[in-house]
């Protein structure tokens, strides 16, 4: 079983966290769930999915059914600027989604509730799992847009072109994510599925969201613990880099 020490920790006891190729069953601390787990706690900490994160998804979920913004992008901003919201996690696909969606039902082109952004949750639980972007090559954000298409579209098993349209938006949106990794960065993963979605929906049934701007700058730099690409990203601000004043990060909470 091959480990590798990252930078992020534990949000039990602060010890750094450890990526492992191998999965092993561990128990959830907080509420005793087995699970076969890949990102681990030395100490043995561990925390289920359901438990992980589960204050910045209840979070994301309520400024997705309250927030009267038309623009995904300054949702997802907004959203990653909350406290609890780590730098990296699966908690980034719920914010995609959420920001998504969100921003449809205000714009008012397409028949979007609340029912639809919580489905799009309940379908994430399924696809998005932390650290899997890693183990498998398929990052959260993927599913979590191809749930938003799939949803408008009315795309299931058996379906014609509405599930080639899901699957098409999917694939657009894991290859915009190729061009991002080196390493992996959940912020701009979310922004750049964003980006592919408004634009996938606006070239295949012509509705446009009101996006001011394309590549907000990111201010959260400093706190990427696998290193920020930097210039590479479209998002970089070298502003963030030279701020006296950086937000702390938001502990990892024990398995992404």
């Amino acid at each position: 079983m091959e480990t590798g020490k990252g930078t992020e920790h534990c949000a039990i006891c602060g010890m750094t966290l450890q990526y492992e190729t191998a999965a092993r069953e561990l128990s959830c601390t907080v509420c005793g769930r087995k699970e076969n787990a890949h990102i681990v706690c030395p100490s043995g900490h561990y925390l289920c999915e359901s438990c992980h994160g589960a204050e910045a998804k209840k979070m994301v979920r309520e400024m997705s059914l309250l927030t009267l913004e038309k623009d995904p992008l300054r949702t997802a901003v907004a959203m990653f600027s909350q406290p609890m919201v780590p730098m990296l996690g699966c908690e980034h696909a719920y914010i995609a989604a959420g920001a998504f969606m969100s921003a449809l039902k205000n714009q008012g082109l397409v028949k979007v509730t609340n029912e639809d952004t919580e489905e799009a949750f309940r379908r994430l639980e399924r696809q998005a799992a932390g650290g899997y972007c890693g183990l498998t090559g398929v990052c959260g954000i993927v599913p979590a847009m191809g749930a938003c298409i799939s949803i408008l579209y009315g795309s299931k098993c058996g379906k014609d072109m509405e599930q080639r349209l899901t699957m098409e938006a999917a694939t657009r949106v894991a290859s915009e994510i190729l061009g991002l990794t080196g390493p992996s960065c959940c912020k701009a993963y979310a922004l750049a599925g964003i980006n592919v979605a408004v634009d996938f929906l606006k070239e295949a049934s012509g509705i446009s969201l009101p996006v001011e701007d394309r590549a907000p700058k990111c201010s959260w730099s400093s706190r990427h613990p696998h290193g920020c690409r930097r210039e590479k990203c479209p998002y970089f601000d070298p502003a963030s880099l030279s701020s006296a004043v950086m937000a702390k990060p938001a502990p990892r909470s024990g398995n992404c």
